[in-house]
């Protein structure tokens, strides 16, 4: 196997959170940052048809809109999905809703984390 693809393999292999965190790792080692082509993109056609504007979407942001009867539950999925907060972050995050859980993810985790809170008892939105 050749270097390339088993760091496709391995790339592929990645958490959501792990790959952000690269991404970060990334942009402070090469000082570049990957949002800015597609900010040049989107100015650079200001003239386009508007079909081109109803693109299909591809980053979606998880929204519990409500802890439900069950916030245990929730609290305890929102940490599964959230490792990155403590017990009293994600407690307030449930207690706080509508917050967003997760952001900028594909319509496939998307949906992952709106089944597994909605299992857990909590009412959830993907926008």
């Amino acid at each position: 196997m050749s270097k390339l693809e088993k760091l496709v393999e391995d790339l592929s292999a990645l958490t959501v959170l792990e790959a952000a965190e690269l991404s970060k790792l990334l942009e402070d080692k090469w000082g570049v940052s990957a949002a800015a082509p597609v900010a040049v993109a989107a100015v650079a056609a200001p003239g386009a048809a508007p079909a081109e504007a109803a693109e299909e979407q591809t980053e979606f942001t998880v929204v519990l809109t409500a802890g439900g009867d069950k916030k245990i539950n929730v609290i305890k999925e929102v940490r599964g999905v959230r490792p990155d907060l403590g017990l009293k972050e994600a407690k307030d995050l449930v207690e706080g809703a509508p917050q967003n859980v997760v952001e900028n993810v594909s319509k496939q985790q998307a949906e992952e984390v709106k089944k597994k809170l909605e299992e857990a008892g909590a009412s959830v939105q993907i926008k």
